[in-house]
């Protein structure tokens, strides 16, 4: 069974999804692939990892630097979870383009990088949003290219 709890951030609604024990999504309400990996059959309920998750997201919102993770367990391929370690390693209030992933990877294809990329089911915590195109052009976020650019915002003005 999988369970689910809401949040509204200062970008819009929130849904976070746990299967108990970890969180396995977190999708701004209405984005692109929005709840793609969240099982047909959920529930609300209050979980520690929701309380948890809940926290990061004020202190995130409110401009500081969480200074811990939630325990993440995000559904996919295993090549899009080597991506989304990836992504882990970019630091806050920091970037790395599709192709510097793709090199660190090994790979020749940053469009395979950015469907990885796409498909993470973790928005914010696995930060997709500090990855752009070349030359640093925002593309492509599942959210909208509006609330990427308002997430680097945020993060270059964090306290």
């Amino acid at each position: 069974m999988e369970y689910t709890c809401h949040y509204d951030s200062p970008l819009g609604g929130i849904t976070l999804s746990s299967d108990g024990e970890a969180l396995t999504g977190l999708w701004f309400d209405g984005q692109k692939y929005f709840a793609d990996t969240l099982d047909a059959e959920h529930a609300e309920k209050p979980l520690q990892v929701f309380d948890e998750t809940l926290r990061w997201l004020d202190l995130y919102f409110a401009g500081e630097v969480p200074d811990f993770t939630p325990k993440l367990s995000p559904r996919g391929t295993s090549f899009q979870h080597r991506v989304w370690d990836v992504l882990l390693t970019i630091p806050y209030g920091h970037t790395m383009t599709y192709g510097e992933i793709a090199k660190a990877l090994g790979c020749r294809s940053a469009q395979a990088v950015g469907g990885a990329v796409g498909r993470n089911p973790i928005s914010l915590i696995i930060p997709c949003h500090r990855v752009l195109g070349a030359e640093g052009s925002l593309t492509g976020y599942a959210g909208g290219v509006d609330k990427k650019r308002s997430l680097l915002e945020l993060e270059q003005t964090a306290k």
